[in-house]
């Protein structure tokens, strides 16, 4: 695999753009979380915000009840759901990320196990969805046959749980090239320049971003950037490309203000707006 392009703000320019005078929030996206756990419920107020702030229209969380009150102080514009009163019906979703903070049971293995077999948008699989897929040969078969559109994000770990072995000594392009083969859906190696890999022949090296940007949480805000480009129309190729570009300059923008070495995810989410902002302008 090699590089075909970049992700600069040129071609964000032309996927993002000002909203008409007669928009609501129906036209937005209605958008859904799976995230969260007792332990993690902080993966879930990440993504929720994340996507709010890129501007879903409706952001539902779906999560564990026990931590309901954490996202309704913490996120109180996005909606609690139960998994028992949306299963029946995720085809009224725009788009679907799953992963964060989940935890890696038969729960969460269930819930990918429905979503790629009844859902036919885009799915965004992060984080312990990533995990738990790496280890079921069934949830494998299943990504690369979806009807669902299906973007995977690994980092260099996920990436190895998911080839069976270690590619610490791997360039992004091998470890994009062998997901895709694998997997046959788009692929987001993290880290870096991270890569995007469209196709086999079709893959692009992000131009934003900073070190500050390791740190606990900052891929569950990409996560919920990703969920709402992709509830709001855009294709899995580009939610991927645009998706990191403004993730990544939301840290840069964050990063000029608080230096890096204090950067956080919640703050990372805090700039997304003003990276959209100058997108946009």
């Amino acid at each position: 695999m090699k590089i075909t392009g970049l992700t600069d703000r040129n071609f964000v320019h032309t996927v993002i753009r000002k909203r008409p005078k007669d928009v609501h929030k129906g036209n937005c996206g209605r958008v859904l979380i799976v995230a969260g756990s007792r332990e993690m419920a902080g993966a879930a107020v990440f993504s929720a915000k994340a996507a709010i702030k890129s501007g879903s229209g409706l952001v539902n969380v779906c999560t564990r009840k026990k931590i309901f009150p954490v996202l309704q102080i913490s996120v109180p514009e996005c909606i609690c759901l139960s998994w028992g009163k949306i299963k029946g019906n995720l085809q009224r979703f725009d788009a679907i990320a799953a992963g964060p903070g989940m935890g890696v049971d038969r729960r969460t293995r269930k819930i990918l196990e429905r979503m790629l077999t009844e859902y036919k948008g885009t799915i965004i699989i992060d984080a312990d969805g990533l995990t738990v897929v790496a280890g079921d040969c069934h949830l494998q078969h299943l990504v690369r046959n979806a009807g669902a559109r299906v973007i995977v994000t690994p980092h260099i770990g996920e990436a190895g749980r998911l080839l069976r072995q270690s590619v610490k000594d791997w360039s992004k392009e091998e470890i994009g090239q062998a997901l895709v083969d694998k997997l046959g859906c788009t692929v987001i190696v993290k880290g870096p320049d991270t890569l995007v890999a469209l196709s086999e022949d079709d893959a692009y090296s992000n131009t934003t971003g900073n070190p500050g940007m390791a740190t606990a949480g900052s891929g569950d805000v990409l996560t919920g950037v990703l969920v709402s480009l992709a509830g709001q129309g855009l294709s899995p190729g580009d939610t991927a490309r645009a998706g990191v570009f403004v993730h990544g300059m939301a840290g840069d923008l964050a990063a000029a203000q608080t230096g890096q070495h204090g950067l956080t995810a919640g703050t990372i989410a805090d700039y997304v707006p003003f990276a959209l902002k100058e997108i946009i302008d």
